[in-house]
């Protein structure tokens, strides 16, 4: 296969089957003999592609003269392709996207399939005045330009106002970086960056984490020594700092309420100096074994893997935890550049479900927290219905919990003077994350 038909087999999972993009893309790269550029290629087809969703829709629509759904879906696929190269892909030749849209056309269909894939893209080239982007500032307008759901865009803009949600729609269409969390209980920052670098990756440490090391540019993670070694883990700065609030101590007693994969647990651990215990709790068994897979690649022998719902934690261990985290369920509408196909899965409805759960599991894991223990609540969401909210309700019902200054704990300066910390994705240049930490007196 080629890069692009690797890539159509993806968008085929992803719109036929209902398939995360991530998981396809990372299965399917695995499976093929690929070389570096062409892995880049296939990572950017598919993201972008998924990412611009239904803009690409409203531009096909202007070139076709029947209904989207009486066209094959993977026809509708190979355009999706051949759209973006052709609109959004400057270093792509239109003939070569093209052609390599017809070739598929005949492969996964017949010669009227590939005539008509020809004629819409060859019209597409020929007339880029009909799929101008429209210029102006409306929701709808913001939408197709910035290839974000309507409601999800009138949400922001409500929310934050038009300037920020501009803003935060174009860095949700930037390209995510890896970023790499060092293991100091196998090695240093500075002994990693080093290790990377000889390896053939561009790397800069992290000015948020001291952990940190973004990757500007790296070889295939299953190729990646330090990686599969346990030197490293995936972790993006953001949520490294979850670990730094939580401020946990050798041989304390923490639950992680919502653990897997494990990135925020196994931080906790290490910070621990792989000494004490931590509870790490899923309701998802094939979860439990992402949590141990990495605590024994990066050598921690002090979490025990729970099945165990969240809003039961407090029933099974009351008043016993030093400290309890509770990184909740979320929208996700922090880290939407990571994950492409998120904004076109979600509806407002979750902000009408999600509430009610982190409250509840707030709730709980504030009875398993000892008197002089710590609870942290965070979430990967921008939302504020979902982070400061949620706290200024658990602290009305609950005076006997105190809201401490987050800033002590953190490993940089910031200039906020909240007790809280937001991160907005377009101000700090990271994923959008919340952080709460607070003291039970009794």
């Amino acid at each position: 296969m080629n890069a692009r038909e690797v890539a159509l087999n993806i968008l085929n999972e992803v719109y036929t089957q209902q398939a995360y993009a991530n998981i396809s893309l990372s299965r399917h790269l695995q499976k093929n003999q690929l070389s570096d550029q062409d892995r880049r290629f296939i990572t950017e087809l598919v993201y972008g592609t998924v990412k611009a969703g239904d803009t690409l829709l409203w531009i096909l629509k202007k070139f076709v003269n029947r209904p989207l759904n009486k066209i094959e879906p993977t026809i509708i696929n190979i355009l999706r392709l051949g759209i973006y190269q052709i609109v959004f892909m400057d270093k792509i030749p239109e003939s070569a996207a093209c052609n390599e849209a017809v070739n598929l056309a005949k492969k996964y269909s017949n010669q009227g399939s590939a005539k008509f894939v020809n004629g819409v893209l060859r019209n597409l080239i020929r007339q880029p005045e009909k799929y101008a982007m429209p210029t102006g500032n409306k929701a709808s307008e913001l939408a197709i330009r910035e290839q974000h759901p309507l409601w999800l865009v009138k949400k922001f803009i409500h929310t934050f106002g038009s300037e920020a949600a501009i803003k935060l729609c174009q860095f949700n269409n930037t390209n995510a970086p890896l970023v790499l969390r060092t293991n100091t209980l196998k090695t240093t920052r500075q002994e990693l960056i080093t290790e990377l670098i000889n390896a053939g990756c561009e790397v800069i440490p992290s000015k948020l984490a001291p952990e940190g090391i973004i990757c500007k540019t790296h070889t295939s993670l299953n190729q990646l020594a330090p990686l599969q070694n346990g030197f490293a883990q995936v972790q993006d700065e953001s949520s490294m700092l979850v670990a730094h609030v939580v401020d946990p101590k050798p041989n304390e007693f923490i639950i992680d309420t919502c653990s897997a994969p494990g990135g925020k647990t196994t931080h906790m651990a290490t910070l621990m100096q792989n000494k004490g215990k931590i509870i790490a709790c899923d309701i998802y068994e094939h979860k439990l074994k992402l949590i141990q897979d990495n605590a024994n690649r990066l050598g921690i022998n002090i979490i025990e893997p729970k099945l165990l719902d969240a809003r039961e934690i407090g029933n099974q261990y009351k008043n016993q935890a030093d400290k309890v985290l509770v990184d909740a369920p979320c929208s996700g509408m922090g880290v939407l550049r990571r994950k492409p196909d998120s904004r076109w899965n979600k509806t407002e409805k979750i902000f009408e479900e999600l509430p009610p759960l982190q409250l509840a599991i707030l709730e709980s894991a504030a009875l398993a927290v000892k008197p002089q223990g710590v609870l942290v609540y965070s979430t990967c969401t921008i939302m504020p219905q979902e982070n400061i909210e949620i706290i200024n309700q658990f602290l009305a019902k609950h005076p006997e919990f105190v809201l401490e200054d987050i800033r002590k704990y953190l490993p940089f300066k910031t200039k906020s003077k909240e007790k809280t910390l937001q991160l907005m994705p377009y101000k700090d240049n990271t994923d959008g994350f919340f952080i709460a930490r607070m003291y039970k007196k009794v």
